[in-house]
């Protein structure tokens, strides 16, 4: 019988730095040392914690996956903004055959990648209870045990918050308790073989990991690629926002904003390709080392507009052209896509490099020279602006909504002006920014699924979408199925506890 995806899984993880020194580069591999030792130390179990993060960027090599294309997480997060109708690309290829922007994968038990978002999130999943599990009778400073603990709380609840929204349906405030199957819930390194909960039994789970993340207090962690407490505090406020407590959100956001560790980029540090976790609003990302790198399969491979890759230099990545009509003229934000490009305009490194209109310039390599080399935005201070707006509008505080919205807008647009609008139109115009600011950065069919919205890549003034890259599926309705993923058949067969498929 096959593995359960969440069992005994250390040797999955290499044990490896997360990306930002060479230092922490270990090789040996997990299923090379024991439990005792792995953890009988603070720095041991750092050195398993660094394996979680690298794993984040990696791709794997194993045949039962996708794993051309899937660099990690950040793999996940292109494929599934590839399911909005924001970003899109110039010809089926790539995410076409994957089965991702048209939908087939999400709801085909046995497509690849489907296979593989399940199993990314459960691996980090399992890795990080055999340290929750551990931590404890380190050896070790309380202080770095308690780092250690927060970083891997928060791990699994950030694995655990995307798990719930593909395989279960969208959490419902107003049908509380939410009952609906969603997946298993292991909680310990010996759980396996365990049924599927409920939606609200998983949030209920996230939040206590973020509460306790928050409560040990990790203000000071190696680098941005580690989950600091205002990492902990920024999911907990993602996590809000997803499930319609308004107040929770705006009291975590707020915190973030208020507190200013990660102030908003000027407009010249936004012009340089989202490519560095040193950029000032970055909070979390990862942060690749050249050797640690994968030149064609990594997330800036496949969509920094100068990432010397065959796909990337055949396929650039546009932006609906019906979004980018809504951003004001004077936004620096409207100079990260170009309508018309040109040799002059919009210069690329080879002539082999096709260019096509509203391609992103948003994400471009770290480094001349190297093909695809950059540091992926887990998560950044704009959001945090973003989910306190959106908070505050949608619990009736429009003024107080709009001045949020005006501190992040008035940074991106020298000329603009404190928004008037009230109620829902408020409410479209934040979600526009959100939309605008976030490209990219895999969070659009997200939103379109817990507002409960259609997928709708038609909208009047006939926009640019490649219809053809998504195998012509241009509207889905609000509540469709097709928003909610199957159960990975592997799953299906090797655990017999695991229930019904979704239906």
């Amino acid at each position: 019988m096959k593995k359960i995806f969440y069992s005994a899984i250390l040797a999955t993880v290499i044990l490896g730095g997360s990306g930002c020194k060479k230092d922490y580069l270990q090789t040996k591999p997990t299923d090379r040392v024991d439990n005792t030792s792995l953890f009988s130390t603070t720095a041991n179990a750092s050195v398993a914690l660094n394996g979680i993060y690298r794993y984040m960027f990696e791709r794997t090599t194993e045949t039962s996956s996708n794993a051309q294309g899937k660099p990690g997480v950040a793999g996940i997060l292109l494929g599934i903004d590839f399911m909005g109708e924001d970003l899109h690309q110039a010809a089926a290829t790539w995410f076409t055959s994957t089965g991702e922007g048209n939908y087939v994968a999400a709801r085909t038990d046995n497509a690849a990648s489907n296979l593989y978002y399940y199993r990314t999130f459960f691996r980090m999943i399992g890795n990080a209870n055999y340290i929750i599990d551990n931590i404890d009778a380190a050896e070790g400073t309380a202080a770095e045990k308690a780092r250690i603990k927060a970083e891997a709380l928060t791990l699994r609840a950030y694995a655990y918050s995307y798990l719930v929204q593909f395989y279960g349906t969208r959490y419902n405030p107003a049908a509380k308790p939410n009952n609906q199957l969603a997946v298993p819930l292991p909680l310990k390194s010996t759980d396996t073989k365990m049924p599927r909960v409920s939606v609200e039994a998983v949030y209920a789970s996230i939040v206590a990991d973020l509460d306790a993340a928050i409560a040990l207090n990790a203000t000071t962690v190696p680098n941005k690629t580690h989950a600091s407490v205002w990492v902990s505090k920024g999911l907990r406020a993602r996590v809000a926002l997803t499930m319609g407590d308004y107040t929770t959100a705006i009291k975590h956001a707020k915190d973030i904003v208020d507190a200013n560790v990660y102030p908003l980029m000027s407009q010249a540090d936004y012009q340089t390709g989202f490519n560095n976790i040193n950029l000032s609003e970055y909070m979390w990302g990862s942060n690749p080392t050249t050797e640690q790198g994968d030149t064609f399969g990594s997330f800036y491979a496949q969509i920094a507009y100068n990432a010397n890759s065959s796909y990337q230099r055949s396929t650039p990545k546009m932006i609906n052209s019906n979004l980018y009509n809504l951003i004001s003229a004077t936004d620096v934000r409207k100079k990260m896509w170009e309508p018309a490009p040109t040799a002059t305009n919009f210069p690329l490194p080879l002539p082999t490099f096709v260019r096509r209109p509203y391609m992103s310039r948003k994400f471009s390599v770290k480094a001349i020279g190297d093909p695809s080399l950059g540091d992926v935005p887990w998560m950044r201070s704009a959001e945090m602006h973003l989910i306190l707006a959106e908070a505050y509008a949608r619990s009736g505080q429009d003024p107080l909504a709009q001045s949020a919205l005006f501190a992040l807008v008035s940074k991106r647009d020298l000329s603009a002006v404190k928004s008037t609008n009230t109620g829902n139109a408020l409410t479209d115009e934040i979600m526009v920014n959100r939309r605008v600011e976030l490209w990219g950065e895999g969070f659009r069919y997200l939103d379109l699924k817990r507002l409960n919205l259609p997928l709708d890549r038609t909208i009047a003034n006939v926009p640019n979408y490649v219809a053809t890259s998504v195998a012509n599926v241009l509207q889905i309705p609000a509540g469709d199925p097709r928003f909610l993923f199957l159960i990975p058949r592997d799953e299906l067969n090797a655990n017999p506890n695991i229930g019904p498929q979704n239906p």
